[in-house]
């Protein structure tokens, strides 16, 4: 007589140490960032990045948290605070610093700085100067995947700011009415630019705003990676399960300026240090030394291998060629058809 054995359960010692792994994982996501972005102002400082830019240090948990529920198939559309969103989704530091020092290694071949960071391969499709511009985008997209039954589901980030313009109302009826496989992430940093949130939006709850249109909304702490990625797996799971839209307001802080070449005199420096003692880079780190899992010896070997890799980036974006004069044109214009007389 035979008999079926029940699979085992991981043991807690085994999923426990998975769960480190995890959270190492997810710190060394939100470094990159944070670290890409130090390096960038200095670049940005000595005139090797020219251009806009705008820097996405104090909300490297949502970028990081988010991409952890998606999938290689899922679509990304950004905003123009985009470098975190590429490098949280697999985009290489190499090639996107290439791209800032306007190089045809970049993953935009030098075309598009800063702002508009994109990587087909890997379903990134780009940050977007226009605010708000990325949501009709991404409406596309998903009624695509959606006509094709294709069951994947696109990813749109995007500001408070975005919140005000027709594109975002448009958006939101149009994905609830044909429900959608589409994930509407809200970056909710306080500020659209330089005007508080309470100083245009007359319901500051942005998630209750959005619920109206009849999609599942929650707020997010945006300054806890673990509560980002949860939240995040909660709502694709919903999106897949053919729930249609879901929309997380996830409420965040930038510790720069809106931009380089903002003087940030709109923010109170008290405003500023309280928000930074939420760091969510150090709270995951200060969570994991309480719990023994990150050691200051394996902290600095991170930091280490992050900067070994920024310093390679850095090195082949200055060594990579700039576009070929004859080629400015090409993307641009379509060919002509070879059977045109």
């Amino acid at each position: 007589m035979s008999t079926t054995r029940s699979p085992r359960k991981p043991r807690p010692a085994a999923r426990s140490n998975r769960q480190s792994a995890h959270r190492l994982a997810l710190l060394e996501s939100m470094l990159r960032v944070r670290r890409f972005e130090e390096r960038c102002v200095e670049l940005y400082s000595a005139a090797r990045i020219r251009g806009f830019m705008h820097l996405y240090i104090g909300e490297e948990a949502v970028a990081v948290g988010v991409n952890e529920a998606l999938t290689d198939d899922d679509a990304v559309v950004s905003t123009y605070r985009e470098h975190g969103h590429a490098l949280a989704r697999g985009v290489p530091a190499e090639a996107i610093m290439a791209e800032m020092f306007g190089k045809a290694t970049g993953c935009s071949h030098g075309r598009g700085g800063s702002m508009h960071l994109f990587d087909v391969g890997r379903r990134f499709y780009g940050g977007n100067a226009i605010v708000g511009g990325g949501l009709p985008l991404a409406a596309g997209l998903a009624l695509a995947d959606r006509m094709t039954g294709r069951n994947r589901l696109t990813c749109c980030f995007f500001g408070d700011g975005a919140f005000a313009e027709g594109e975002f109302h448009e958006t939101a009826n149009l994905a609830a009415l044909w429900e959608l496989p589409l994930l509407l992430v809200c970056e909710n940093n306080l500020y659209a630019m330089g005007t508080a949130l309470a100083r245009h939006q007359a319901q500051t709850d942005l998630a209750l705003r959005a619920a109206a249109y009849g999609m599942v909304s929650w707020a997010v702490d945006g300054m806890d990676v673990l509560a980002v990625e949860d939240a995040a797996r909660r709502a694709a799971e919903g999106v897949r399960a053919g729930s249609g839209p879901h929309f997380l307001e996830m409420r965040t802080y930038r510790f720069r300026a809106h931009s380089m070449y903002d003087p940030d005199r709109y923010r109170d420096k008290a405003e500023i240090e309280h928000w930074r003692e939420r760091d969510p880079v150090e709270g995951l780190a200060r969570r994991m030394r309480e719990a023994k899992e990150l050691t200051d010896k394996a902290r600095t070997a991170l930091e280490d291998r992050l900067s070994a890799e920024l310093d390679d980036a850095v090195e082949a974006a200055d060594q990579a060629p700039e576009e070929p004069v004859e080629d400015l044109l090409k993307y641009v214009t379509s060919p002509v058809e070879a059977s045109r007389p």
